[in-house]
Formats: C-alpha cells, structure tokens, sequence
C-alpha cells in the first residue's frame, strides 16, 4: 500500500470519526493550533496630545435659554385675568402647550355663560377642532339630546373642556397636558361660577376633584368642588361622557339618573 493510499484511508476514518461526534460544519477554512502560544499584543498608537483650550471671547452673547411653561406659570396668567373675556384672550394668546401646534383652533367654550349650569368634558375631538366650539360631533349631539331631557339647552347651559386643544388622534390628554391647562380651567370655573357642575367623563372629573380612582367609584353623587383660591364651593355630578355612551348604551340608565338628580338640585336652589 502506498503512502498516499494509506494518507487518504486514514483521512477517511477521521471524518467518518467527526461525523459519528456531530460535527456536520466547518467553521473556518484555515486549520487552527490552539497549542500555539498567543500572539503578541498589537502596539497601539500615542494618545494625541491635548489640544489648547480656546482663548475666551468676551464679546460673544451666550446663547438664549428656552422657556419651559409650567403650571406655576399658567396659574400666574390665569389668576391675572378678572373675566372670562380676559381668560379667554390669555388662552388663545397662549403658546406654552404643545397642544396648540398641532391643533386648527383654539377651543374655548360654547353656550351661555351665566348659565346656572356648566359642563366640563375631557377635549375637543376633530369636529371641535374644525368648528371651534367643544361638543359639536356624534357625542355632542348625544348631549344636547340629555340636556333637553331635563329642560335645558345651550342658551341655559355652559360648556368647556379641560383641555383647549385637540390632542392628535383624539389621544387622551397626557397628565402633563392637563397639570398645565388645570389652572385655566379652574380660573373659568371660577369666573362662571355656575350653581352646579356637570364633570362629564373620567378625565376631567379626575382631572378636576384630583382622583385617580375609576368614575364608577365616584359618580351619581354630590360632591363640592372649589376651583382654585377662591371662597365657595360649587355642588358637582361627574357623569359618564357622551361618547362613552355612545360606545356603551348601557349606562345610559346610571346617566339619566345622574341628569336627574342635577335637575332636582336647581329646583331646590331655585334655578330650575
């Protein structure tokens, strides 16, 4: 038997040994010696040397710092105003929520501001946007609807939203959008100054009465809310929202007795 002949038959009977242990794939086309010592370590460059630090410029401006709004700062703004035409200026003037970039128009309110009544709902949607007034879509045609049940209209009714801006996509507001719009809000309560408040949706009566619990924990009875630093309170009936409503016709039930009970309490404070 040759040399050769032997090599190869000896070849064979490695890789037939490698393939009965599993080995099915090269991973590298050089052989390795792992019983060689390391190589060396590489040399690695100088670090390059430090460079001098600039000489100063004493004629250059620093740069302009940004303004960060806060609540601190609407509660300042919305304090400053001493009616609801003032409010509303300071709102549609204001530029602090980022809201406002992505929104057509400016929300403020609709209806009658004397009215005995008000409602305060969570935003405007796309309809609101467009139009500039809050409920004027599927759920505010639903409320003008509940409202009528118990006498009332949007010339016996005041209605906002806490929120000024429509939030893109009909999004929820995000609890920083509503710490910074609350004193709004509170300051438009305040200056309105209804006999009693209808919170409409989980939002805004968590919003406003600083609750985190769930609406159903909480609505169908009175609470007395007082809107910012002032000196009353004002009875309030949180209430399911009307595109809740939409979504859920069941509750419409709980809903007509919380419409119910708001009806009753103007009665009995002479504003029925």
């Amino acid at each position: 038997m040759t040399a050769s002949a032997s090599d190869e038959r000896a070849a064979r009977a490695l890789l037939d040994w490698y393939i009965a242990a599993g080995v099915d794939e090269a991973i590298g086309e050089t052989p390795l010696d792992r019983l060689a010592p390391p190589p060396a370590p590489r040399a690695t460059a100088p670090a390059p040397a430090a460079m001098p630090a600039p000489a100063a410029m004493p004629n250059r401006a620093a740069p302009a710092r940004v303004a960060i709004v806060g609540a601190a700062d609407t509660r300042a703004l919305a304090a400053s105003c001493a009616t609801l035409s003032d409010l509303e200026a300071a709102i549609r003037g204001f530029d602090g929520c980022a809201l406002k970039a992505t929104a057509t128009n400016t929300v403020f309110a609709d209806g009658n501001p004397a009215a005995d009544v008000m409602v305060v709902g969570e935003g405007p949607g796309a309809e609101e946007d467009r139009l500039g007034l809050p409920f004027v879509g599927a759920s505010g045609k639903l409320l003008d609807r509940m409202l009528a049940a118990i006498g009332r209209d949007r010339t016996s009714t005041y209605i906002t939203n806490v929120v000024y801006w429509r939030p893109p996509g009909n999004r929820t507001p995000t609890p920083a959008e509503l710490a910074l719009c609350l004193p709004f809000v509170q300051r438009h309560i305040a200056l309105a100054r209804p006999k009693v408040l209808i919170f409409s949706g989980g939002t805004a009566a968590k919003t406003l009465l600083e609750r985190s619990d769930g609406i159903t924990r909480f609505r169908g009875r009175w609470l007395d809310y007082r809107p910012g630093e002032v000196d009353f309170t004002i009875p309030v009936m949180a209430t399911f929202h009307p595109s809740y409503l939409l979504r859920t016709p069941s509750s419409k039930r709980e809903t007509w007795r919380d419409l119910l009970a708001v009806k009753h309490k103007l009665e009995s404070l002479g504003a029925g």
